[in-house]
């Protein structure tokens, strides 16, 4: 037989063992706590005093620092989530408990194995499931429980110990998702989201533990979490609803603006048509175009010109070579010959040179080398069909070229003549308020430029919240249909306040990758403004020199700059909750938004159909206010296909020291002398003759002249970035300029550009103070000059030429539309850039514009048919 102490000890373990299976429990005591109570437990056992009837309740009562409150028998254990602590008892020690309890030591000796595990499981429920509703239990640290209750058989009761219950401190951060980090905050509004104050203080600087006691980050929906930033729908983009009446004048618009521009796709269509026809010797309604096979998730480009085919092209039956029509009409016209290629190369001179200094002892001037190219012909037939292209020009030279369409026969014809119909059918116009936006444009306009005789020095500068009224809208089409930019004030005040901080960002897009894809996020490609090429950083460091500057080992300035960032064609899949935020915070989304804008024709291409990519994208840069001349963080001069739409999201002031200074000072005259030397030497082996000392003095003259150009006033805090835009009809002026004084401008390793080949597309300039300045005294052409700050969106139309200088660390998001007003550029900048060499930079048509405009105007038609043709609208 067992002895009786050996069986109760045995008693305990078999306890303690079923206690370490339930983790609730063992989460909230310890095992030495778990053993004493147990022992207590068992010791009430051999109590011989008399015993209680079940069947008489007594009062359960809680000590709180205000009142006390009766309590169900249920609530016999802590509230939900308390922890015991270690110090439980205050005021009853265990061996008055003991003493204060009558037991029977026989009726307790007979208690069956079951009954403790029954109060073992009781024990463990109330302490996970029990709850109080007592308001004045929220106002205190801590309570103190005296807690009576019936014993574990009938005609028992027991007196359980004080025990003082702490608040639950282990509820999880909601931004790092971690417990028991002390201090922490609770949300007032939900009453369930928790911050921690070191997550509030490192990702959320400009909230207080106030503001976010009343309303928690995301509560206010700009929590930056890694569960929220990879969360989409949550923001609502779409900040106006447009009515029937407004959306039928929006594409009465829309359609009236495209129709010229299809009836030209049209006409060219038609003189093929003709020119085919009158090759075969049958009528053009005797013979039908066989339709080429061509995928959606295909692009039909020109083997030629690399422009894009939207429908009828020629195509060689042996070796696939395409034409487009344009190029069928010039190859009649004139001919073609042998594609020009980008032959020149800058060389690294070595560090040294980019400071003033020597070039490297094995330096040669390979710049100019050239290679000749035998031009090779290729001419149509006296009866207008086209031979395939020579084997010199990618093709076979043997096959004619065969009249081939993509698009179902007659269908662009089709379109125009429903268009026509639909216009005539509708009666919405554009309304006429002029005068009202006249009178209301007066208190919005900023000054950009001093151009006599001109009545554009004045840029529209409305506030966010007047882009939302029709007004506004009709104020912006008509600065807009001029071809002036617009800029927008407190674009960011309309959004959820999302940090646009580059290491949240950062940080989702970690979170966010495919492991194989997350490593390489590690390295970023970044390029080094100096010269101008691509350099490797590791991703953190080049964040840090974001907020804190980086420096050469000469303290030159280190500038960097990050295009087209994140790395991946699809913004909206990598951080999906930045990008409804960017487009939340866009003005004018009827031209704007790239989702759903009424106007925008990007938005129209059916879906399966490729569409051109139109951001939105990062562009995340280096800058200080002060003008350096070489290395500075700019983009350079260029003009593009589309129209944009650029905010300034955020920024950061690296404060360069005094020593710092001192060494700019010093090598910026360094660069003078280097640049008086080279003008010299490349006037003496030009014109010999004309290179007098007379000439000597006045270019340094102009040095001097122009040298407190370079400091740009910056008193404005807020203030992020200059911009210089073009007008469209100064562009030959401009090109003129740039032509005549390009070896004044360094590009690559700080080289002199020594080869153009059209001064804007290549983007190897960036016209400082003092070249501007020149190009309106030689050439009376002046940009529109202006600071863009936090929160203000930059619409550049296309078709203007325009520049950007940081001047501070800058983080801006930009996104492309086309707008119906500015069709017309778009075409004209297509035919540009399909005469560039045949490797240049920008050849490729990645807009698609006519592919675009027939797209377009078939959804257009579409969506006015149903408002027209609707039972409710008559």
């Amino acid at each position: 037989m067992v002895p009786k102490e050996q069986h109760i000890g045995g008693h305990i373990d078999y306890k303690m063992q079923r206690i370490e299976e339930s983790s609730t429990v063992v989460r909230h005591t310890t095992r030495r706590r778990v053993r004493k109570i147990l022992q207590c437990e068992n010791h009430l056992l051999k109590s011989k005093r008399g015993k209680r009837r079940m069947n008489k309740s007594y009062p359960v009562k809680i000590k709180t620092s205000s009142k006390k409150i009766k309590l169900t028998r249920e609530l016999e254990f802590p509230m939900e989530g308390m922890v015991i602590p270690k110090k439980r008892r205050s005021a009853l020690s265990i061996k008055k408990c003991l003493t204060d309890v009558e037991m029977d030591k026989k009726e307790d000796t007979t208690m069956t194995q079951r009954s403790l595990d029954e109060k073992l499981l009781n024990l463990h429920g109330s302490m996970t499931t029990s709850s109080c509703s007592s308001s004045s239990s929220s106002s205190s640290s801590c309570l103190s429980l005296f807690v009576y209750s019936r014993g574990f058989d009938s005609g028992h009761k027991r007196r359980v110990r004080n025990v003082k219950v702490k608040k639950d401190n282990h509820r999880k951060c909601h931004q790092c998702m971690r417990s028991g980090r002390k201090p922490v905050v609770v949300c007032k509004n939900c009453e369930k989201k928790v911050y921690c104050t070191q997550c509030i203080q490192q990702w959320y600087p400009r909230m207080s533990v106030k503001d976010i006691s009343k309303l928690c980050p995301f509560c206010s929906k700009n929590c930056n979490c890694n569960m929220c930033l990879h969360s989409s729908g949550l923001i609502k983009t779409l900040k106006r609803d447009i009515s029937r009446s407004k959306k039928e004048r929006h594409l009465h618009h829309f359609i009236k603006s495209l129709l010229p521009f299809l009836k030209q796709i049209c006409e060219e269509q038609a003189m093929e048509t003709r020119t085919e026809s009158a090759i075969r010797g049958i009528s053009h309604a005797n013979f039908e175009i066989p339709q080429t096979v061509c995928y959606n998730d295909e692009r039909v480009y020109c083997d030629y010109c690399a422009t894009s085919i939207v429908d009828l092209h020629r195509s060689c039956p042996k070796c696939s070579y395409e034409l487009c029509l344009r190029c069928c009409q010039e190859i009649r016209e004139r001919g073609f010959s042998t594609r020009a290629e980008l032959t020149f190369q800058y060389v690294n001179r070595g560090f040294d040179y980019m400071h003033g200094g020597d070039p490297l002892a094995n330096y040669c001037h390979s710049e100019s080398a050239q290679i000749y190219i035998e031009p090779v012909m290729w001419n149509a037939e006296n009866d207008g069909s086209i031979t395939c292209a020579p084997k010199e020009l990618d093709g076979c030279g043997d096959c004619v070229l065969e009249l081939k369409c993509i698009l179902p026969l007659g269908w662009i014809s089709k379109l125009e003549n429903s268009a026509e119909v639909l216009l005539r059918k509708s009666s919405s116009g554009q309304r006429l308020l002029a005068s009202k936006c006249d009178e209301d444009g007066k208190e919005m306009l900023q000054r950009a430029a001093s151009r006599k005789s001109s009545n554009d020095n004045y840029l529209y500068y409305p506030t966010w919240s007047s882009t939302q009224k029709d007004e506004g809208l009709l104020c912006f089409q008509k600065h807009w249909d001029k071809g002036e930019p617009v800029i927008v004030r407190d674009v960011l005040e309309a959004t959820s306040g999302l940090s646009w901080e580059p290491m949240v960002m950062w940080r989702a897009l970690c979170e966010n990758m495919d492991p194989l894809t997350s490593s390489k996020t590690s390295e970023v490609k970044a390029i080094d403004c100096l010269a101008c090429c691509e350099v490797e950083i590791n991703t953190r460091q080049f964040f840090e020199g974001y907020t804190e500057g980086r420096r050469y080992v000469n303290l030159w300035p280190e500038m960097l700059k990050l295009r087209d960032w994140p790395p991946s064609d699809k913004f909206e899949d990598v951080l999906p909750r930045h990008c409804d935020e960017f487009i939340s915070a866009l003005p004018f989304q009827e031209y704007s938004n790239p989702r759903d804008g009424v106007l925008n024709l990007a938005v129209k291409i059916p879906a399966g159909i490729l569409e051109p990519d139109m951001g939105p994208k990062t562009y995340i840069a280096y800058g200080v206010s002060e003008e350096l001349g070489r290395g500075d963080s700019v983009t350079k001069l260029h003009c593009d296909m589309s129209d944009a739409v650029n905010i300034l999201t955020h920024t950061a002031d690296p404060k360069l020291s005094e020593e710092q200074c001192l060494a700019i000072e010093r090598l910026k005259k360094k660069h003078e002398e280097q640049d008086e030397r080279e003008h010299q030497m490349h006037d003496w082996l030009m014109h010999p003759s004309e290179c007098d000392e007379t000439q000597k003095i006045s270019d340094g003259e102009m040095g001097s002249r122009f040298s407190n150009c370079c400091k740009e006033e910056n008193p404005d805090k807020t203030v992020g970035a200059l911009w210089d835009i073009f007008r469209r009809e100064d562009v030959p002026k401009l090109e003129a300029y740039l032509i005549k004084h390009c070896k004044e401008f360094r590009h690559s390793y700080c080289s002199p550009v020594l080869k153009v080949f059209h001064p804007i597309h290549d983007q190897c300039f960036y016209l400082s103070s003092r070249h501007k300045q020149q190009l309106k005294e030689e050439y009376g052409v002046e940009p529109w000059t202006f600071h863009q700050r936090i929160g203000e969106a930059v619409f550049i139309p296309a078709g203007c030429p325009h520049q950007v200088r940081n001047l501070k660390s800058c983080t801006k998001v930009a996104a492309d539309f086309v707008s119906p007003e500015n069709i017309g550029e778009c075409l004209r900048l297509t035919e540009e850039f399909r005469r560039l060499p045949v490797n240049h930079r920008a050849r490729e048509d990645k807009l698609e514009i006519k592919k675009m405009i027939v797209y377009a105007i078939d959804k257009a038609i579409e969506d006015l048919q149903a408002i027209l043709y609707e039972p409710s609208n008559k």
